[in-house]
């Protein structure tokens, strides 16, 4: 049996979708499922039981006997969020949990960490454990998912393999419940159908023209098809970056978008917000050879084709995965 945490959100459950394709239904998700416009995600999907949130230690105390897997995806992810309690609730005490759970029952587990730990990147995007004490995160999120990666890394006492995964920026389906913390591409894609043109956040840094800020985008696809391998590899237990190892610009995000929608380029530039300027990431690119140095040769896939698909296939005709 596998347990998906986060299951009805972006990057959950898509996983679930890949599972399914894999003919796993064999299934667990866990989630908050109050969101009704969240839990569009998970229908169509096949699984064996649903688990509220706050019930599912409980749960584990019964049925950890049936349990092969946990990919502990669940996170608050809102980056401009304030409360730093939500966030030791939810992403470093909830994951402690489920961490010692795993010990207890000596339960596999994957969990899901962010690039927003490198923070300005100083100390560069190498998933090397060592520099992981050393990195600061600009915001609390990001703050969230170090501590915990930084908890993680002095344990003395492990699951029988543990994988900690830093996403990079996903794009893809199933995002839309995010609203303002969805990618990039899909609020282009909803600028460019309800304006026929799009704005670009603006550069606050001399060191980068407007629209040349630098991320490494990957296709959430990617970003299953690696818990997928890591489900089944079950070796080479630590942190890993998740990213396609190549940053490129929102202007080569815009392109293609307006690309794929066939309308003529018409981009605005403005302001970043200001409760996010101070903390805005202007370059991220993953290091990936630890990935590939275990085994991992999927190639990733480009943003040419990644947004073509994400919008032609899923938000033209506002399709789920």
């Amino acid at each position: 049996m596998i347990i998906i945490t986060g299951a009805a959100g972006f990057i959950g459950s898509n996983f679930i979708s890949k599972l399914n394709k894999e003919g796993i239904k064999d299934i667990v998700i866990v989630d908050d499922f109050s969101n009704k416009y969240k839990n569009r995600n998970i229908e169509n999907k096949s699984f064996v039981d649903k688990i509220e949130r706050n019930d599912f230690f409980n749960w584990i105390d019964k049925n950890w006997q049936q349990i092969d897997f946990i990919a502990h995806i669940g996170a608050r992810t809102n980056t401009a969020e304030s409360d730093k309690s939500v966030f030791d609730k939810l992403n470093l005490g909830y994951s402690k949990y489920v961490w010692n759970y795993c010990v207890k029952y000596n339960i596999p587990l994957i969990y899901a960490s962010s690039a927003a730990t490198y923070g300005l990147g100083e100390f560069g995007f190498d998933d090397d454990h060592q520099i992981v004490e050393k990195l600061k995160p600009l915001n609390l999120y990001g703050e969230s998912k170090n501590n915990f990666d930084k908890w993680v890394l002095k344990q003395k006492t492990n699951p029988p393999f543990w994988i900690g995964l830093k996403f990079f920026n996903v794009y893809g389906p199933n995002e839309y419940h995010k609203n303002r913390m969805a990618s990039v591409v899909y609020h282009i894609y909803n600028q460019i159908r309800e304006t026929g043109k799009m704005k670009l956040f603006r550069s606050h840094n001399n060191n980068y023209k407007d629209g040349e800020q630098r991320r490494d985008f990957i296709y959430v696809k990617d970003i299953t098809d690696v818990l997928y391998f890591f489900m089944n590899h079950k070796k080479d237990s630590g942190i890993y970056n998740l990213g396609t190892g190549q940053s490129r610009t929102f202007i080569d995000l815009a392109n293609n978008a307006f690309q794929a929608t066939g309308k003529n380029e018409i981009i605005e530039f403005i302001d970043t917000p200001a409760d996010i300027r101070d903390n805005y990431q202007y370059f991220t690119e993953a290091r990936m050879n630890k990935l590939r140095s275990i085994g991992y040769s999927n190639e990733f896939t480009p943003i040419e084709s990644g947004i073509e698909e994400y919008i032609k296939d899923y938000l033209v005709n506002t399709l789920y995965n």
